[in-house]
């Protein structure tokens, strides 16, 4: 995705306070407006993304009425603008009012530019993901539905299944419970060839040892007790589509050896069968379990294990996702909005302060719990911290972060590792990548002490 540039505008009627911030927040080039007309006309030519609005406009008789009427205005026209409210030394009671109306945040005079420019930065950081989401959601070529890949982590993920999709190759799919293991399974043969024949599913730690084989191969009539009638297992029922192994590193040791001769021979037998069976189905395996450890303890098969991971694709888990997690939960909360008949508005500030802090040791499936409870009890307009049970999180290691140069020295050596990363160590090409010099890459790395290793 292009990146855009950080537009921002300032609505405020202080010539004072509007010198000390055009000198304060220069690097986003700011716009200013003195009213409501005139902060609707900038809006109109400059589509900032982020918008700091007094909300003490004139006329003053209006009390913060005007700067109400502007606030609407603006969300109106450009509902996706992060808005910072700023009130008067003590009107907690406006910030509030302001946040149920839709503002993004709020801040109080007399202006604390480091603080302010903090909760700026936040803005355009949230804008951002929820901008990635849309374009992801709205991508109507995207075979990757119910998969949301904000970070670069994921989009190799991404990368790699649509390069293995088209093959035949079997593919373990590694990754912790909830991580998205089966969306991704889905998408592999959404991709491939197979795509219009059947996707088919089996969970091989949900299922008792002695029903899994007759589950997985069938069974023939009188085979066992209550056998009654011939029984397609589920390979037989993915004939020409896919077969999705779950939990794979879960299954019993018989049955590895019957599998590995599925995938050795593409035949099977029934339970109580004495005919080979040809089966043209591709396999797609999964697990949170480390197989390489499980093969030395001698719990898994380790031809099996070559046999089933052709292509290993390690899922990573929520908190290694940076971003992903706030652009889930606003595609979760849109989705469980409708579905129970909601009018909420989103979620407050706090509470994408939490997701972001949070470890998610459930990945997706936690968050989706998490967000989908929350949406059915909340109380108010807007979810906060509370409501997703993660109030412990509001506030938290947040004064640690308020000074200002190591905010951006931080900042500065993540762009600078992630694109000598991207550039696999080539200077010029990280240069491109952040549009600065060849000598400016350099003198970053000494002052960051990154060195290249040989």
């Amino acid at each position: 995705m292009e990146s855009v540039t950080e537009r921002l505008l300032i609505v405020e009627d202080d010539p004072g306070l509007t010198r000390q911030l055009r000198w304060s927040l220069d690097q986003y080039d700011p716009v200013f407006a003195e009213n409501r007309e005139s902060a609707v006309d900038q809006l109109r030519r400059h589509e900032p993304q982020v918008v700091l609005l007094d909300l003490g406009l004139p006329p003053e008789a209006d009390g913060i009425e005007e700067g109400m009427r502007a606030l609407a205005d603006i969300l109106r026209l450009a509902p996706a603008t992060k808005i910072i409210v700023v009130t008067g030394n003590g009107d907690e009671q406006s910030a509030i009012k302001a946040i149920a109306a839709g503002a993004y945040d709020f801040y109080q005079k007399p202006a604390e530019i480091e603080v302010l420019e903090l909760i700026i930065q936040r803005a355009f950081h949230i804008w951002q993901l929820e901008r990635q989401n849309r374009e992801l959601r709205t991508d109507s070529d995207r075979p990757l539905e119910g998969l949301i890949a904000v970070s670069e982590s994921m989009r190799r993920v991404v990368r790699q299944i649509e390069k293995v999709a088209p093959t035949s190759a079997t593919t373990l799919l590694q990754g912790d419970t909830g991580s998205g293991k089966e969306v991704l399974a889905r998408a592999l043969h959404r991709l491939s060839p197979r795509a219009g024949r059947p996707f088919v599913a089996i969970n091989c730690a949900a299922i008792p040892e002695h029903l899994l084989e007759s589950e997985l191969f069938g069974y023939e009539k009188g085979a066992f007790t209550g056998a009654q009638k011939q029984t397609l297992g589920k390979v037989e029922l993915a004939e020409g589509g896919t077969l999705f192994l779950d939990e794979i590193g879960d299954m019993a040791a018989n049955l590895q050896a019957k599998l590995l001769r599925f995938l050795q021979e593409r035949v099977i037998e029934r339970v109580g069968g004495r005919h080979e069976i040809p089966v043209d189905a591709r396999v797609i395996g999964a697990t949170h379990r480390d197989l390489q450890t499980l093969i030395s303890q001698g719990d898994f098969r380790e031809d099996l294990y070559y046999r089933i991971a052709e292509i290993t694709i390690r899922i990573p888990p929520l908190r290694e996702r940076e971003g992903d997690a706030i652009a889930i939960a606003k595609s979760l909360f849109e989705k469980a909005n409708q579905e129970h008949g909601r009018s909420l508005r989103g979620f407050a500030p706090e509470a994408l302060s939490a997701i972001e802090r949070h470890d998610w040791p459930g990945n997706v499936r936690e968050l989706e719990h998490r967000v989908n409870r929350a949406v059915i009890l909340a109380d108010g307009k807007l979810l906060d911290a509370s409501d997703l049970g993660l109030a412990e999180l509001v506030g938290e290691t947040e004064d640690v972060k308020l000074n200002l140069r190591q905010v951006r020295d931080e900042a500065e050596r993540g762009a600078l590792e992630k694109s000598l990363g991207l550039a696999d160590g080539n200077i010029s090409k990280a240069a491109r990548l952040l549009g600065v010099s060849r000598p400016a890459i350099y003198d970053l790395m000494r002052k960051h002490r990154i060195e290249l290793s040989n």
